[in-house]
């Protein structure tokens, strides 16, 4: 009798523990399904803010006056308009040539390791005069 009641205690305890880890590993999964959604949340009032600033940005009088400028070619009084014709391809091409630029000094040559000897010993203190 007694091993029926301690294999019946430990079923239940057994189901008990099943149970519970199931509930916990629920609960877990439905944490993180609700953090999820408030990141998003947030995320989501952030972009609505962001598009609120550009709406009240693009409503302003410091827009309306720069998009006037640029799309309309208008100035303000007192101010000049400059227009200036295209690029001619010869420019545009120069300005593509990327340049080599040759070492600065002769230090370059000299390695790490020998620059940072003369350093330690003070060789470069020397040649500060030149």
């Amino acid at each position: 009798m007694n091993n029926i009641v301690i294999a019946a205690a430990f079923v239940i305890a057994m189901s008990w523990a099943w149970g519970s880890i199931t509930t916990m590993q629920r609960n877990f999964a439905l944490q993180k399904e609700v953090d999820k959604q408030r990141r998003e949340l947030e995320l989501t009032d952030l972009e609505v803010q962001t598009l609120q600033y550009q709406q009240n940005y693009y409503r302003s009088d410091e827009y309306k006056d720069l998009a006037a400028r640029e799309h309309l070619g208008l100035a303000s009084p007192g101010e000049k308009v400059l227009h200036l014709p295209p690029n001619s391809q010869a420019a545009k091409q120069e300005g593509t040539q990327v340049t080599t630029t040759q070492p600065v000094s002769s230090a370059a040559a000299v390695s790490n390791f020998d620059q940072w000897i003369n350093f330690l010993i003070g060789g470069a203190a020397g040649n500060t005069a030149e």
